[in-house]
């Protein structure tokens, strides 16, 4: 049998499956209670509100007003809100400007409007690197900006949440919001990605 020492890992999914299984034998967690929480997580918070939020700030110019304005209560409006969701900053992405959001200190995310943060925005490569060299950093991850666009780099905190609002595909303007809810990705909203007509 190789243990971890030996450079063998048993797969993440056993793990996690078995520590289940051990803690539920012990009486030290529900499996409904945690089915609740992965649902909520999958189904109810999420990237798709975000998109939902997107969707309707680039076909609604009152509501992209106040979205910019005061983020939270903009959010809550379309029924997303609670932990981690406390007070979210939003900034819009042009044709001139990009931002992008980072957490220097942790992983400081806005759960309702992105769902849990993906393993490499709380990397510490990432965390460090976007900070000090954004552009680079996001060319690596696919997104060339010419050297005219002003990138800004908003670091999350306990305090606030930052949340992009990415700048809308050219050649989307005849898409109902329901459709244009399919164009907008996790990683726009972060500002590692532009949303992209289908």
């Amino acid at each position: 049998m190789s243990t971890p020492e030996s450079g063998d890992r048993i797969p993440a999914a056993v793990r996690t499956e078995a520590l289940e299984q051990l803690l539920t034998e012990r009486g030290l967690i529900d499996p409904d209670a945690l089915d609740r929480i992965i649902t909520t997580y999958e189904t109810n918070v999420g990237p798709l509100n975000g998109a939902k939020v997107v969707a309707r700030a680039w076909t609604d110019p009152e509501y992209r007003q106040r979205l910019l304005a005061e983020g939270t209560a903009a959010i809550r409006e379309l029924g997303f809100g609670g932990r981690q969701g406390e007070h979210i900053v939003v900034v819009e992405n042009t044709a001139t400007t990009h931002n992008v959001v980072v957490c220097s200190l942790c992983s400081c995310y806005p759960w309702p409007v992105l769902g849990l943060p993906p393993s490499w925005y709380k990397d510490p490569a990432y965390r460090s690197r976007v900070v000090k060299e954004p552009r680079e950093v996001l060319a690596e991850m696919g997104l060339e900006l010419d050297d005219d666009v002003q990138i800004t780099v908003h670091d999350s905190s306990s305090e606030v949440r930052w949340f992009v609002l990415p700048e809308r595909p050219p050649g989307t303007e005849d898409l109902t919001e329901e459709q244009l809810v399919r164009l907008v990705t996790r990683d726009a909203m972060v500002g590692v990605a532009k949303a992209r007509a289908l």
